[in-house]
């Protein structure tokens, strides 16, 4: 592998199970299914991560033979850490080269935000990452699915509206936007590896998909 290469490790972060396959929470783990089809990346539980796992060496246009690793934690979202810790601790990865994406409700639907660093902003996934890790200091990749109905502060009301919100399936119309999401995530990450974080960063951060 080389020494060189930003991202060694990208986790995508989700519920297990058919009940969470296809909602809002899990849009972490659509993101990993995209990427392992996209770069031909077998995926297959794995005990010891703690997770479906799977590992390929990048085409030369993303990396001079690189070698990347994929991880969709099944230890259910607030117990993610646990996942990522154990792929660390096993190849030594450090945090700064892992890439971590995830859903936002602070973010509207087809919109994302890359950043080097940065706070769990209450997401429980985030927040067992980042005490497993003993940092914050890691990337991640934060994709939006807004905050539901006409008025978007009504999920702060109350819990279960949160809960209803990030646990719902996407809408019929949230449905036929989320292909050209997951297509611009796609081109995020790989413009890590192509361009760096920064520029990848400025490339993307002010794209959007209108829904």
């Amino acid at each position: 592998m080389s020494e060189n290469q930003s991202i060694q490790l990208i986790v995508g972060l989700g519920n297990p199970g058919t009940e969470y396959e296809r909602t809002r929470h899990n849009i972490g783990f659509m993101a990993i299914d995209k990427l392992a089809s996209s770069w031909s990346v077998s995926m297959g539980k794995e005990k010891r991560f703690y997770g479906i796992f799977g590992e390929s060496r990048l085409s030369n246009r993303l990396s001079a033979g690189g070698k990347i690793r994929l991880v969709k934690p099944t230890t259910y979202m607030n117990a993610s850490g646990q996942s990522v810790r154990a792929c660390a601790d096993w190849f030594k990865c450090a945090p700064e080269k892992i890439l971590v994406i995830y859903d936002d409700m602070d973010l509207p639907l087809g919109k994302l935000r890359l950043r080097p660093s940065g706070s769990a902003g209450g997401h429980n996934g985030m927040k067992s990452i980042i005490s497993h890790l003993g940092t914050q200091n890691f990337p991640r990749l934060r994709l939006g699915i807004g905050r539901g109905g006409e008025d978007q502060a009504i999920a702060t009301k109350a819990n279960q509206n949160v809960t209803g919100h990030v646990l719902g399936g996407f809408t019929a119309t949230e449905t036929k936007a989320l292909t050209e999401i997951l297509n611009l995530t796609e081109l995020t990450v790989s413009s890590i590896f192509t361009d760096g974080l920064e520029k990848a960063m400025s490339l993307y951060n002010s794209r959007s998909i209108e829904i």
